[in-house]
């Protein structure tokens, strides 16, 4: 048992496990579509099913990413000592402990319905293809804004057994809040990704980064605002867009100067904001 212990340390440092803010953002807007597709509380069931899910997929993704990274990743200050990178875990460990993660993944769907199941292949595809975007998509955030905002089409899958427009609308604006945050995390590694020659939103945005980072948040808020007016969620929804605004103000604070830690800072905050945005939505259900 004592000689397994090293070995599951790898593992779980490939999946980046004690640092839960890459599942947090994908989790906030996956419950938030998910509470808004039952109208409320959506059962300890589905609950389980896609907080479970998302951090089994999110694991998964972080293994793909890995290998299909290792040989940039060895020239990135922030990036040198993962696991796949170092040779402390095999491109086939790691392949193999991705595919195990996204299979337990896949059990969970299963128990949803023919919909939901029928949508987590397109959610694969987009999550296997992310990793390779970044050698030929000038603003891979974009390709990666779709792979986080898929739980949204899929919990409204699970819970109405078909995806509507508004999963769609919902997913657009979700996209631009990941290339706001994205873009603050490809800013931490610009002068490595430079080096290297690879793209990203950061390099292709230039000077215009910060501007355009603030309007990828005002879209993305504005999208959600108009898309849920009808909703009639009532006063605690707003009060947490109100909050989410003032962390909106708050990143820009951070991410002005360019700053690496301040740019990481505010990517690595940012499922705060997604957290207030459902705290909203779930607290004004509750409230009706």
């Amino acid at each position: 048992m004592n000689a397994l212990r090293p070995r599951v340390a790898l593992y779980l440092d490939l999946i980046r496990w004690s640092r839960p803010a890459g599942w947090l953002l994908l989790l906030w807007p996956t419950l938030s579509a998910l509470w808004i597709a039952a109208h409320g509380f959506p059962g300890w069931h589905l609950l389980a099913v896609f907080v479970l899910g998302t951090i089994l997929m999110r694991s998964a993704g972080c293994c793909v990413n890995d290998v299909a990274d290792r040989e940039f990743d060895r020239h990135v200050k922030r990036t040198a000592g993962r696991p796949v990178t170092t040779g402390a875990v095999s491109v086939k460990e790691a392949l193999l402990l991705g595919a195990v993660l996204a299979l337990l993944a896949f059990a969970l769907v299963l128990t949803t319905n023919a919909a939901a199941i029928g949508w987590s292949f397109a959610a694969l595809a987009v999550t296997l293809v992310y990793p390779y975007a970044k050698r030929f998509v000038s603003m891979p955030q974009a390709v990666l804004g779709v792979a986080f905002s898929f739980g949204i089409p899929m919990a409204f899958a699970a819970v109405q057994s078909r995806v509507p427009l508004l999963a769609w609308v919902l997913l657009l604006g979700n996209l631009f809040w990941v290339l706001a945050y994205d873009t603050e995390y490809a800013m931490v590694d610009r002068d490595d990704d430079l080096a290297i020659g690879m793209k990203t939103s950061a390099i292709t945005l230039g000077r215009l980064d910060v501007p355009v980072i603030m309007l990828c948040y005002l879209v993305y808020m504005a999208i959600w605002a108009v898309a849920l007016a009808k909703y009639e969620l009532g006063a605690m929804f707003y009060i947490a867009f109100v909050l989410a605004v003032a962390q909106v103000v708050w990143h820009y604070t951070l991410i002005r100067t360019r700053a690496r830690a301040g740019c990481f800072k505010a990517f690595r905050l940012n499922h705060w904001l997604g957290f207030t945005l459902f705290a909203g939505i779930a607290a004004s259900y509750a409230l009706k």
